[in-house]
């Protein structure tokens, strides 16, 4: 695509990339993360017909969402700390909330497979 090192160098500094910064591609990996968790959902939600936040879709949130505010914090950028900040205590609490539903539905089997299992 580009043919000669000026052209090269002129599009790295264009983009921000110069000199070579690993804190820009730290956030570039965070996002990156952040939004594969749409991709995981489309993905799940096609096969299931349905709309479907599966949970892996809150992990990604958390590891997409820390990585770009240790970023955040380290370019001192108020508006991306509060943005991904404050999205992990959501990310958290809905988790909380997927395993707590589904401790709830494992103790009301393990109730039933009791009842059955007394009454023979």
């Amino acid at each position: 695509m580009f043919s000669d090192n000026n052209t090269i160098q002129s599009f790295i500094k264009a983009v921000g990339l110069s000199p070579f910064d690993m804190w820009v591609i730290i956030g570039f990996v965070g996002q990156s993360i952040f939004t594969a968790r749409f991709v995981v959902q489309w993905i799940v939600s096609e096969k299931k017909g349905e709309s479907v936040l599966p949970v892996s879709f809150w992990f990604l949130s958390i590891a997409g969402s820390s990585i770009v505010l240790i970023y955040a914090v380290y370019r001192r950028d108020p508006v991306f700390i509060f943005a991904y900040g404050f999205g992990n205590f959501i990310y958290f609490r809905n988790l909380i909330l997927v395993y707590r539903k589904k401790r709830e539905m494992e103790a009301k089997v393990q109730k039933t497979e009791d009842r059955i299992q007394n009454s023979e």
